[in-house]
């Protein structure tokens, strides 16, 4: 298995991280499935509003509950969350790899995107995984001792990603050719 998670307390590291590493896969034509939370272009978004774009091109979608002016807790939209999965999980057969923006409540009860790492690792699939700092424990569990830590890096991070998907070699990975995608001439 192959699972590598990034972990920062530093506000967004994570999520610019995870952002920016799809961006440069999808340039370098490595086909990713999942999430990566980003902000809305041209808005004011705020603090609680959780905006996921679904790789490896869209949409963009909220997982977040209206609580309407002046509430201060933040709520995820559990069913706005499973829609997503189901658009991640059609994409997944014919992606080379999977990102999840983060592991939190949903994934430690077995919900969210939980299933889907699962299914990219039996799968072969490399899994790249944003974690808070609170939900790390609960990572580490499900990952039951797989998963290893990179740094909120995107460099880093692409390199781990090139040699996880077989486009470099390593003393761990063969040098292999990508399979094509089907959809691709």
């Amino acid at each position: 298995m192959n699972i590598r998670y990034v972990s920062s307390d530093k506000d967004q590291a994570t999520n610019r991280a995870l952002a920016n590493v799809a961006e440069r896969a999808r340039a370098e034509g490595i086909e990713l499935a999942g999430t990566v939370q980003s902000q809305i272009p041209g808005t004011a978004q705020a603090k609680c509003e959780i905006v996921l774009n679904l790789l490896p091109d869209g949409p963009t979608r909220s997982i977040s509950l209206n609580l309407g002016p002046g509430v201060t807790g933040c709520r995820l939209d559990p069913g706005a969350l499973e829609e997503a999965v189901v658009i991640v999980q059609e994409r997944l057969a014919r992606a080379q790899g999977l990102i999840v923006n983060k592991f939190g409540k949903q994934e430690a009860a077995g919900r969210g995107l939980a299933q889907l790492i699962g299914q990219a690792l039996a799968e072969g699939k490399p899994v790249l995984v944003g974690v808070s700092p609170d939900w790390l424990g609960a990572f580490l569990a499900f990952a039951d001792g797989a998963a290893r830590p990179i740094n909120a890096d995107a460099d880093e991070v692409m390199a781990w990603l090139r040699t996880a998907v077989g486009l470099v070699a390593s003393d761990h990975y063969p040098a292999v050719r990508p399979c094509p995608h089907p959809d691709r001439t």
